[in-house]
C-alpha cells in the first residue's frame, strides 16, 4: 500500500469497516420474499440510510420501487462548481444456497485465512462499505471535492428492475457527471481492473404438460408421454455436443479482443473437477465475455427422496440466458422462447414466461474519468497498471443510466475477484482488496474533481 495520507486513513478505518460489514451481512436481505422475510431487506435498507445520515448526506430516502423493494438514496453537496458523482452498490444478496455447504454461517461475517466470509461480503454489501470508506478518507484529508449522490439498490440480484423503472420515472434523481458502479471487481486479486463490458441477461420459465395427472409407470410407461422427459429434451436442445449454447437464430461466434483468461487459471478459479472438460469452443474470454451462455437455474420435479414410480404429468424449469454486448436482450428473449416452443417433443403443451431481463453494456474506457481511475488504481496498487476486462454477469441498471444520462461516464469497479466466489457457498471478500479499492476510489474522486 502506498505511503499516502488517504491510504493511512483508510488503513486506520479498517476495523470500523469490518464491524460495519459484520452488521450489514447479518441481514438476510434476499429480495425474494417467498424465501426470506421482507423485514430483513427493509432493515438492511434502514442500516444504509442511517449510515448515510451519519456521514452528513441530505435528502436521505427509502425509495419504494415498483417491484416492491426499497432503494436507498442520499445526496451530499460539494464545493461550488464541482462535478457530481453517483456512487452505486446494492444491499440485496443471493440466497445462501445449501447452508450446510458453508464452512461458517452465511449471515455471520467470519474471518478465516485472511479473508472475510459471508453472503454479500463482496457482492455487494462490501461495495457499500467501500464507498463509505472512500468518503470518510476524503473527509479526513481536506474534504470531499465533488458532489455525491449515493444509491443502494434493493433487488439487483433478482433482476426485477425496480430501480430501473423508478429512475425512468424520476429522471433527474440520479443525474450525474460520472457514475461509479461498485458491483464489479478485479480480474484477479491484486490486479487493478475496470470492467469494460457486461453481458445482458434474460430469465425465462418454461412449463411442459402432457397428462391430466401422474400415471403408474408400470401400467402406462412406454407409451404415455412423460413431461419430465420432454423437458429434458427441450433443455438438451439448448447446447451443442461441445456444450456451446445453441439458441435458434442467436449469434454465438463473438470474439473477445483484449485481456485473456488462461484456461488453467479459469479451471482453478471455477474449481473444475479433475478430468472434467470445459464446455464450448474459442478462448475462455470469448466464451464468458463475448458469447451467449445458457444455464438451467432450477427444475421443478419430484425429488429423489420420496419419489414414486410415476410418469410425470408436468414439469418446469427456470432458464437464464446471458447475452453479449451488441445483442438486444429483448430479441434474445423472443428467440429463446421460440426455441423452447419449437423443440418441445411429442406435441406436449408448452408455456414460456419471461420473468427478468437486462441489456448488455459496453463502457468507453478512453474517457477522462477512466484516465483518472487508471492513475488512482495504479497508485493504490503500487504502480500496477489498470487492466480492462469483460464480465459475464449483468447489471441491468447500467443501460438504464446510460440511456437516461448519455453524457455521463460510467465506471465499473468493485470487490468481486475470482476468489470471492460470489453467488456460491463460502462467498468472501479480501480485506486487502477492500482497503486498496477504497483508497483508489478516494484518489479517483480527488483526481476527477481537479481534472488531473
Amino acid at each position: 500500500m502506498p505511503s499516502h495520507p488517504i491510504a493511512e486513513t483508510v488503513a486506520s478505518l479498517m476495523p470500523r469497516a469490518k464491524a460495519e460489514l459484520t452488521e450489514l451481512v447479518a441481514f438476510k436481505s434476499v429480495a425474494d420474499f417467498e424465501q426470506y422475510p421482507k423485514s430483513e431487506s427493509e432493515a438492511a435498507a434502514r442500516w444504509v440510510a442511517d449510515a448515510l445520515r451519519t456521514e452528513g448526506f441530505q435528502d436521505v430516502a427509502l425509495l419504494d420501487t415498483p417491484d416492491g423493494t426499497q432503494s436507498v438514496y442520499g445526496y451530499l453537496p460539494g464545493p461550488e462548481g464541482a462535478p457530481t458523482v453517483l456512487l452505486y452498490a446494492h444491499y440485496d444478496v443471493q440466497p445462501p444456497l445449501d447452508e450446510s455447504g458453508w464452512t461458517t454461517p452465511p449471515f455471520e461475517l467470519t474471518e478465516r485465512d485472511g479473508r472475510w466470509y459471508g453472503r454479500g461480503s463482496a457482492d455487494c454489501k462490501g461495495g457499500v462499505v467501500m464507498h463509505l470508506l472512500a468518503l470518510r478518507a476524503l473527509k479526513a484529508n481536506g474534504g470531499i471535492p465533488v458532489a455525491v449522490k449515493f444509491i443502494a439498490e434493493g433487488s439487483e440480484e433478482q433482476g426485477t428492475g425496480g430501480l430501473e423503472r423508478y429512475a425512468e420515472a424520476h429522471p433527474d434523481l440520479l443525474r450525474a457527471d460520472t457514475i461509479v458502479i461498485g458491483d464489479a471487481g478485479n480480474f484477479r486479486a491484486g490486479l487493478p481492473t475496470v470492467t469494460a463490458t457486461l453481458r445482458g441477461m434474460t430469465l425465462v420459465r418454461v412449463e411442459v404438460d402432457t397428462l391430466e395427472g401422474n400415471l403408474h409407470s408400470g401400467q402406462f410407461g412406454g407409451a404415455a408421454p412423460d413431461a419430465l422427459a420432454a423437458l429434458v429434451r427441450v433443455l438438451d436442445s439448448l447446447r451443442a455436443e461441445d456444450g456451446s449454447t445453441t439458441v435458434d437464430g442467436l449469434d454465438s461466434i463473438g470474439v473477445w479482443e483484449g485481456l485473456q483468461y488462461a484456461e488453467d487459471d479459469f479451471r482453478r478459479d471455477a474449481k473444475v473437477l479433475d478430468g472434467v472438460g470445459l464446455i464450448g469452443e474459442g478462448t475462455v474470454a470469448d466464451r464468458i465475455w463475448a458469447r451467449p451462455a445458457v444455464t438451467v437455474l432450477g427444475i421443478d420435479c419430484p425429488p429423489v427422496v420420496g419419489a414414486t414410480p410415476s410418469v410425470q404429468a408436468g414439469a418446469r424449469a427456470l432458464i437464464s440466458l446471458r447475452v453479449p454486448p451488441g445483442v438486444d436482450a429483448a430479441e434474445a428473449t423472443k428467440l429463446l422462447r421460440a426455441h423452447l416452443e419449437a423443440h418441445t417433443p411429442w406435441g406436449a403443451r408448452v408455456r414460456t414466461e419471461q420473468v427478468g431481463q437486462g441489456q448488455a453494456f459496453r463502457a468507453d474506457v478512453t474517457s477522462p474519468a477512466y484516465e483518472a481511475m487508471a492513475a488512482a488504481l495504479s497508485e493504490a496498487y503500487d504502480g500496477r497498471q489498470m487492466q480492462a476486462s469483460g464480465m459475464g454477469g449483468s447489471i441491468p441498471l447500467c443501460n438504464t443510466l446510460g440511456a437516461l444520462y448519455p453524457e455521463a461516464e460510467i465506471l465499473l469497479i468493485g470487490l468481486s475477484e475470482p476468489e470471492a466466489q460470489i453467488h456460491a457457498v463460502n462467498e468472501s471478500v479480501s480485506p486487502d482488496e477492500l482497503e486498496r479499492m477504497s483508497v483508489a476510489e478516494a484518489l479517483f474522486l480527488q483526481r476527477y474533481a481537479t481534472g488531473a
